[in-house]
């Protein structure tokens, strides 16, 4: 089958993406990957086709307007204003870039980040997945990111908390998700009450959660359609990477290191606090390795920067693991089985951080507006010399270690694809109102729920 992916963002987003589409390809699918330009070498090394899309990431995250959104160090309303101002103008070129990269399309799976995938599968007639990393299936578990402090409002409450979440969403993106609706795709537009993710529900799409049951486990009132599969790690084939001789003799002339990197995050100020990084780990006692070098220093006896290493290889040769929180480096960060001390930026970051610290493998968060020398000296502190951080650390690294997430959500996408076969000939159809909205049938694999 053609199988088309659907996604955009940051590394962090999209390496998952990257890891599914090589499964599929090695199963004999060809698998076409929409993605920014920025990581088409990442896409293609893989063996997957790139459809680029016209942005650099990079560049983008690192704006003015972006480091406003992203540097807070907290969830709320500030994140729906900087949703407007950051991602809403990206929207319509990348709808089209989508439906381009879509006309051949057999399959399409769309992550949350590239849900206009699930509109161009309606209008193709063709059978579509939601893949992501997060668990954004509203659930009485565990409130929305919206919930200032991830506090819970009781089950009804929480509940309800994703929904409004979902609606301040939707009311920001109705009226132009809608005018490419009836528009371009020539599809009836989605009603004022609960958008695509209400429209999802309602074709009983299957949604695959890429991370470990371990780490977030699955609440009991999620529908059969929603599985938790194990993470999509890219990185298994560089655990065989050779270093450079200067950080391989970095690493053997002391103790173990720190690893200090905020990922594709730029902060406000990042010579500041690559400096305030410096100051907290020499009061804490510990050597680093410093993903980037903004202050320009040579690296030393002490510190030594890097700017792309492996986390594969580099982060269970650490003693402790100082991040941003993001999806993908928390999911690295645990399965290297040390202690983690995170400084979440905003949004899904602030949920990764708390499940780090409650699952006892990480100190309190410490939110990337409120890190100080005092304070993350004292987190570093805490994670290195407290027994049972370590313990927690080490075991939750062996359970997700001994997870194959790909494999899971691969195995899982072809039973239902067996039962939800493309329709024969659709490629000649033309997109126009008029196309039936496909009935999907949910997955029922033979293994028991995550």
């Amino acid at each position: 089958m053609m199988i088309v992916i659907v996604t955009s963002g940051s590394r962090g987003d999209t390496e998952p993406y990257v890891a599914l589409g090589r499964e599929l390809v090695a199963r004999g699918h060809r698998v076409r990957l929409v993605a920014s330009k920025s990581y088409r070498g990442l896409v293609e090394q893989a063996g997957v086709e790139c459809f680029p899309l016209d942005i650099d990431m990079s560049a983008h995250l690192g704006s003015a307007e972006a480091k406003r959104w992203t540097g807070r160090g907290h969830s709320s309303l500030a994140a729906i204003r900087g949703f407007r101002q950051v991602v809403v103008p990206m929207v319509e070129p990348f709808q089209a870039a989508a439906a381009q990269a879509c006309r051949d399309a057999d399959v399409v799976l769309f992550s949350h980040t590239g849900v206009a995938g699930y509109h161009i599968a309606e209008a193709n007639g063709v059978p579509c997945a939601m893949v992501e990393y997060l668990p954004r299936q509203p659930s009485g578990g565990h409130p929305s990111w919206l919930v200032p402090g991830r506090r819970s409002l009781g089950w009804w409450g929480n509940r309800a908390s994703h929904l409004v979440a979902r609606q301040l969403t939707w009311r920001i993106r109705r009226p132009g998700t809608n005018r490419w609706r009836t528009d371009v795709l020539g599809l009836a537009p989605l009603p004022w009450w609960g958008g695509p993710e209400r429209a999802i529900a309602a074709d009983r799409v299957p949604r695959l959660c890429g991370y470990s049951a371990a780490v977030a486990p699955r609440p009991r009132d999620w529908p059969e359609r929603v599985r938790i599969t194990g993470y999509w790690f890219l990185e298994d084939d560089n655990e065989d990477w050779q270093p450079p001789a200067d950080l391989a003799g970095f690493l053997a002339a002391g103790p173990a290191p720190v690893y200090v990197g905020f990922g594709s995050m730029v902060p406000a100020d990042p010579v500041e606090l690559d400096r305030t990084v410096r100051a907290a780990l020499g009061r804490a006692g510990a050597r680093g390795v410093l993903l980037g070098n903004p202050s320009g220093l040579p690296a030393t006896d002490q510190f030594f920067p890097v700017e792309d290493v492996p986390h594969a290889w580099l982060f269970p040769r650490m003693a402790g693991i100082v991040h941003h929180a993001g999806a993908g480096t928390t999911a690295a960060a645990l399965r290297a089985g040390v202690p983690n001390i995170v400084c979440p930026f905003f949004v899904d970051a602030l949920f990764w951080a708390e499940r780090a610290h409650r699952l006892g493998a990480a100190p309190a968060p410490i939110p990337i507006g409120g890190v100080a020398e005092e304070s993350l000296a004292a987190a570093v502190t805490e994670a290195l010399s407290t027994d049972s951080i370590k313990r927690a650390a080490a075991d939750l690294g062996r359970r997700i270690r001994s997870e194959n997430g790909v494999r899971v959500a691969c195995n899982l996408l072809e039973e239902w694809l067996a039962t939800n076969p493309p329709p024969a000939g659709w490629s000649r159809r033309r997109w126009h109102a008029g196309v039936p909205r496909r009935t999907r049938t949910p997955m029922r694999p033979s293994q028991p729920l995550a």
